[in-house]
């Protein structure tokens, strides 16, 4: 699997680089555009979940003792699971969902619009049940009933935000910014200087002059990481596209790697610097790491939810909203309770995600005609503008 992984990963990024000197200059304008910042707080919060917030102080130690991670230091290989490059995947997913989706209607065809959604589904359960399943390790203490009684009003959240795009627009940014103050908070309870942060940060640069070693599997747990990247790219892509707001390719793809990865550095380096020193993590500030981190869980279904609803036609408007929310907290639900009885692994969804991928470039393929029409207009366009 490790291969099919590592040859979907260099295709996609060349897919990516062709993409960039051919239709650089192409405009990417959405259905619903927005500012580039409510672009980017839809992305991140949609792309992320409370892994983000809670997975660093518990890998910050394997990434220190593992030999196979010895080449940069562990703030530097944790920024590399989560940063930069990987967002490579929702900028080719994203372009292709704002520019030749709408002309080729791909995932219009009944086969891979079925798996498209199956995906779309069995991912949107699949993360509400590793949340179910990591509670215990970010709540210290949590009954059962408590447990699953918070992932079923997570869903259930999740199904309400999902019913009206304002709702994803405004809990997208809320969460954005409180994340931005979760960050002052910690770096304060750090007591680090700004000198001392930026020290921190600048040992980030470790992944930059080592992003070679990050293209492909370092370890089995990083290929984890990377199939997980793949199994959101093309549903996060299908979602975000309606949002993109006129940028040129280009300057979308450097928005997109430059401007999620910001604040990821830094929250990484904040909790670097309590890892480091051995400054303990309790209390209120525990807490607001957990209420962060469940919000973004919400940010993550939430748009899921939207997007297969809206490619099946079972929108709030055509059914009812209490149908809607309804059915949808019944199905999310019920396969989040579902999946603690299967052997389902991210792997799987990742390699199904992948076949999907390879399945719509055969296609483009046999369309190869209209694609070269697309760029020619493409040149017309950015000659005309």
């Amino acid at each position: 699997m490790e291969m099919v992984l590592s040859a979907a990963i260099m295709l996609t990024l060349a897919a990516s680089a062709f993409i960039l000197l051919r239709f650089g200059k192409l405009r990417c304008q959405g259905e619903m555009p927005t500012s580039l910042f409510t672009f980017i707080a839809i992305l991140f919060t949609s792309g992320l979940d409370v892994g983000l917030v809670m997975f660093p102080l518990t890998e910050f130690p394997v990434y220190a003792s593992e030999p196979e991670y010895g080449f940069a230091n562990p703030l530097a290989i944790e920024f590399g699971f989560w940063g930069f490059l990987v967002w490579m995947f929702y900028f080719l997913t994203t372009f292709y969902f704002v520019l030749i989706e709408p002309r080729l209607k791909l995932f219009e065809i009944p086969f891979v619009k079925l798996i498209n959604n199956l995906v779309i589904i069995g991912t949107c359960a699949f993360t509400g049940f590793l949340f179910l399943s990591y509670l215990p390790d970010y709540v210290e203490g949590i009954t059962p009933a408590v447990r699953y009684g918070l992932v079923a009003l997570v869903v259930l959240c999740a199904v309400w935000s999902s019913s009206d795009v304002r709702y994803v627009k405004f809990l997208s940014v809320a969460s954005t910014w409180l994340f931005l103050a979760l960050i002052g908070t910690m770096w304060w309870n750090s007591g680090a200087s700004l000198a001392g942060l930026g020290g921190t940060v600048a040992g980030i640069g470790e992944y930059f002059t080592n992003i070679h070693e990050f293209v492909t599997p370092i370890t089995d747990y990083h290929a984890f990481y990377l199939f997980w990247w793949f199994s959101w790219s093309i549903m996060i892509g299908q979602f975000v596209a309606r949002f993109a707001g006129g940028l040129p390719a280009w300057q979308l793809c450097i928005a997109m790697l430059v401007v999620p990865s910001i604040p990821i550095a830094i929250w990484f380096s904040v909790l670097y610097l309590h890892f480091s020193e051995a400054i303990a993590i309790a209390g209120a500030l525990k807490l607001a790491m957990v209420v962060v981190g469940v919000i973004f869980v919400i940010n993550s279904l939430d748009s899921l939810i939207r997007l297969y609803t809206s490619n099946l036609n079972l929108e709030p408007g055509r059914i009812g909203l209490p149908a809607y929310v309804a059915g949808n907290w019944v199905l999310m639900f019920g396969l989040v309770l579902l999946f603690q009885f299967t052997p389902l692994k991210i792997e799987w969804v990742g390699t199904v995600v992948i076949f999907l991928y390879a399945l719509i470039a055969g296609l483009l393929w046999q369309r190869r005609e209209q694609c070269s029409a697309l760029g020619q207009g493409v040149k017309v366009s950015a000659k005309a503008g």
